[in-house]
This record gives C-alpha cells, structure tokens and sequence, in this order.
C-alpha cells in the first residue's frame, strides 16, 4: 500500500503544486490516484490556509476529495491545528455531525490527549493511524497502550531529514515497536529522509507514503512539482528496493 500525503503544513510558498483549496485537493488525489496511490492523507485548510479539524472543513474537503477519488481517505488530528488537548478532543468528537467522516485519521501518540482522541474517533468508527514519531516516546506510549490493538496501523514517521540520519534511526524506530500488537506499520520519512526510508519499506515490505508532506524533490534532487510525480517515482523506487531485497527482508522490522 502506498499512501500519497497531498500537503501537510506546506504553504503556497513551497510551490503552485501544493494543493490548499477543497477543489486542489480533489484534483491532486485524483491524479496521485491515477498515478497508482491507494490511500489518501490530507491537511483539511481554512480559507485563510491554517490547518484545522473543523468538522465544516472536513465536510467540503472530504466531498471534494471523495467526488474524484474511491480509495479511503484519511485526515490528521496533529496538536499543530489544535494545540489544546481538550479542545481537540471536542474538535474530533464534533465529527459525529459529519454526513461521511473520514475513513481514517492520524494521532500522533507522542502528543498530550493522544489516546483521549483515539478513543473517541474509534467511538465514531474512524479508523486510527497510531502515528509513531522517531525521537520521541511515542513508540513506548503506544506499546503500552490498551488501544494499541485496536488501530488500523502504525504510521512510522522518522523524523531525522538527512539520509544518513534517516538510515541510522529507522531500524531503531521499528524495533522500537516491536511486534507493534500485530497491527500493519506504514514506515516514511521525511525530507532528506524521505526516500532512504522508503526503500527501506520496500526492502522490509511494509507500506509506505510519499507525497508533498513529505518531500518536494524526487529521488534525483529535482523539484517534483506535484503529488503524481512523487507517486509515480515512489512507486519505482518502492518496487526497485523490493525486487533487490535479501529473502530474509520481507515483513522483517527493524534490520538494517
């Protein structure tokens, strides 16, 4: 599985091809779509271009997405877009007005309330992304977590963004988790990182994501311009890292 992430945190100023507007959106995943992404993580923006989990939001950004697109689509509950615990969580329970919520969202269980907000999105039938961060306690909290066997799956987001960082702490990260109570791990990375770490993923066979969240530039240091491209290149590259992978590598974590 490969997931496009369509835009992150990222602004105008990071480039034309960074979708910001409900009808950009819809057409950025249609394309990565095309481009064979299987899976769709977005930001949901206010007109002004901040990141929110305003249900209204959600609503118009989610039906402009699902109007173009048949493959489950995911949003984020990052502390960034609502930095108070307890107002995120209200945030996220006042989901339960939407008229399709969205089939999946990452919290991130390094953060404050995380679990408070897993627990509500599993109450509304949302699908959780443990989102699992390199150099933070998050591995630990989510291996402890009595919801833990309850998520969709591990997003395994190493943090470092130089490659040679990236290498170095993606096995840590994995082992980290551990048998990660069974559920699948989706491993990235981002930045510099990005593409180390999703031949990594390849050569291990876990899933991974690729998108503008996470890079601008495609594997030869060119500006990708768009999600389509950096899927197209994840792809070759995912299939690439595959096919030269040792027998031992497949659903192996954590070995370099």
């Amino acid at each position: 599985m490969v997931q496009v992430c369509l835009n992150g945190t990222r602004g105008a100023c990071d480039g034309a091809g960074v979708p910001l507007s409900p009808e950009a959106m819809g057409e950025s995943a249609a394309r990565a779509v095309a481009a064979g992404a299987t899976d769709v993580h977005v930001h949901p923006r206010t007109p002004c271009g901040r990141d929110t989990l305003s249900h209204r939001v959600l609503a118009v950004t989610l039906e402009a997405i699902r109007a173009r697109v048949a493959v489950p689509v995911g949003v984020t509950t990052g502390a960034w877009a609502e930095p108070d615990p307890r107002v995120r969580l209200e945030r996220v329970r006042g989901w339960s007005g939407l008229p399709e919520p969205p089939d999946h969202a990452s919290v991130n269980w390094h953060e404050p309330g995380a679990e408070e907000v897993a627990a509500a999105l599993l109450d509304l039938g949302v699908g959780v992304e443990a989102g699992v961060w390199s150099g933070t306690h998050g591995a630990a909290r989510f291996t402890a977590s009595p919801l833990a066997p309850r998520v969709l799956r591990v997003l395994a987001e190493v943090t470092e963004t130089t490659p040679d960082a990236a290498r170095k702490s993606a096995p840590a990260l994995l082992a980290g988790l551990g048998p990660a109570h069974g559920r699948p791990v989706l491993l990235h990375g981002e930045e510099g990182g990005a593409w180390p770490v999703l031949r990594l993923a390849g050569r291990l066979g876990l899933a991974t994501r690729i998108g503008l969240e996470d890079t601008l530039t495609l594997p030869d240091g060119r500006p990708a311009g768009d999600n389509a491209r950096l899927v197209a290149a994840g792809l070759a590259e995912y299939e690439r890292a595959r096919r030269s992978a040792p027998p031992w590598a497949a659903g192996v974590r954590g070995r370099p």
